[in-house]
């Protein structure tokens, strides 16, 4: 047996170790999650979005082997937000907080993207606009509110989480039925709104009851209606527009999602997780201390009331004119 041969047999066992890493790199790479899980919300802090991502993220911990981060990108009205996790690596490490202004805003002309570019994982909250003012601000009832803006159209200032998001879309459908008209004061998310009547900045919000709540029992602020099928929970005093002889129903839902062309096998353990997490303790308690109305829908049930929405406020939209 020449050198040569008595060196490339000698040799034999290293290279078939070599030929067999590639293919066993990825077997024993970590499963996912590997790393910390970024969960951006599109609105500033504060409001009951960013208080919903909070509490999940918290939730999240018995549920999941890595940490769930919130992230705050506001601006236009949760288009920054959402558009930084389109664009995102699908690999499950960027989510997004979703709310129904992700149907509406491309409807208005504010965002380039739609609500297919993000794949649902699960729904978790859903609550109804509110009209709210100060407590002290010399209206009592809906009526007198209405009344007092009839007498000086666009006098009243009514706040909102951004033109284009759903609390804008609420008062310009209050608008609509019943002939007042508003002055709409944007901000970058309800809690930036609520901050601002408290300040005296604006005579109103339209947002829900969860983003008001700690200031409506601390006596400081008072809610006058609800944009409602039936009485809130935790506002039981409050009356619906309904009962006040309008009839008008509009709110918002907020949910998890992830890049559209995220890997099946992310995505399952995502949905897994989270059906986990919606039912733990310490997240429904926390959302009955905000008054989030819990909510829960797998993946399929919330892409479906994604599509409703989608088919529901584009023909509304283009009757109130609001596109941008």
């Amino acid at each position: 047996m020449n050198v040569v041969r008595r060196r490339l047999l000698a040799a034999a066992p290293v290279l078939a170790a070599a030929a067999l890493a590639p293919a066993a790199g990825p077997a024993l790479a970590q499963a996912y999650p590997a790393h910390a899980i970024e969960l951006v919300v599109p609105f500033q802090p504060g409001g009951g979005t960013d208080a919903l991502a909070r509490a999940f993220a918290d939730a999240s911990r018995k549920h999941l082997p890595q940490s769930m981060v919130v992230v705050n990108r506001p601006g236009a009205s949760g288009a920054i937000g959402w558009g930084e996790v389109i664009n995102a690596k699908p690999d499950g490490y960027k989510l997004a907080v979703i709310t129904v202004e992700l149907v509406t805003l491309p409807h208005l002309g504010l965002a380039r993207f739609s609500h297919e570019d993000l794949q649902p994982i699960a729904r978790l909250n859903a609550d109804q606009a509110a009209i709210t003012v100060r407590a002290d601000a010399p209206w009592n009832s809906v009526e007198e509110f209405l009344a007092a803006t009839k007498k000086e159209p666009e006098r009243m200032r009514v706040g909102n989480s951004g033109n284009g998001s759903i609390w804008h879309l609420a008062a310009a459908a209050l608008e609509d039925k019943t002939g007042v008209k508003f002055s709409h004061i944007p901000f970058q998310g309800a809690g930036p709104a609520v901050q601002a009547l408290m300040g005296g900045h604006i005579e109103a919000v339209a947002v829900s009851p969860a983003e008001v709540s700690t200031y409506v029992q601390g006596g400081k602020l008072k809610t006058l209606a609800v944009m409602a099928e039936q009485r809130v929970k935790g506002f039981e005093k409050v009356p619906t527009l309904r009962e006040r002889g309008i009839d008008l129903v509009i709110g918002t839902w907020r949910g998890i999602a992830a890049p559209r062309n995220t890997p099946p096998d992310v995505l399952a353990t995502l949905r897994a997780a989270t059906a986990r997490i919606a039912q733990e303790p310490q997240l429904r308690e926390a959302m009955d201390r905000l008054n989030l109305g819990y909510s829960y829908g797998d993946d399929q049930s919330f892409r479906g009331s994604i599509e409703r929405d989608n088919a529901y406020f584009k023909p509304l939209m283009a009757r109130l004119n609001l596109k941008n």
